[in-house]
C-alpha cells in the first residue's frame, strides 16, 4: 500500500506564491511518474503537471494555462514532490491532489492519490 499526503494549501491573493508538497510512503519499488491534478468547483479533474523518467530522466508537462507559473520538481531521497505556484490566478482555485504511478514487487504502474489540498486564489 502506497500512502500520499498534501500539504501547502491555502488562500492567497491573486498574483501570490503557494508551494505544495506531496509524500509517498509504504512499500513500493519506484515511482514512474509524479503528478498535480486540480478540480475547480463544478468541474471535472484535470491534470496540471507532472514529472517522469520517461522517454527521458526529469520529463515534465504543463497544462498550457499554467506553463511558465508552475513548477514541478522533486526530492528522490525524500519521497516528495512539489508544485511551485506563481502569479497565482483566481481561476487556480479548486482542489489539487497528487498522484504517483509506482512499481511494487508484485506489481507495475499502480496508481495512487492523495486526498487533496485546497487552494483558494482570491481577486
Amino acid at each position: 500500500q502506497v500512502l500520499l499526503v498534501e500539504s501547502g494549501g491555502g488562500l492567497v491573493q491573486a498574483g501570490g506564491s503557494l508551494r505544495l508538497s506531496c509524500v509517498a510512503s509504504g512499500s513500493f519499488v519506484s515511482i514512474n511518474l509524479m503528478g498535480w491534478y486540480r478540480q475547480a468547483p463544478g468541474k471535472q479533474r484535470e491534470l496540471i503537471a507532472s514529472l517522469t523518467n520517461i522517454p527521458t530522466e526529469g520529463t515534465t508537462y504543463y497544462r498550457p494555462p499554467v506553463e511558465g507559473r508552475f513548477t514541478i520538481s522533486r526530492d528522490s531521497a525524500k519521497n516528495t514532490w512539489y508544485l511551485q505556484m506563481n502569479s497565482l490566478k483566481v481561476e487556480d482555485t479548486g482542489v489539487y491532489y497528487c498522484n504517483a504511478n509506482v512499481d511494487t514487487e508484485t506489481y507495475y504502474a499502480l496508481d495512487y492519490w492523495g486526498k487533496g489540498t485546497l487552494v483558494t486564489v482570491s481577486s
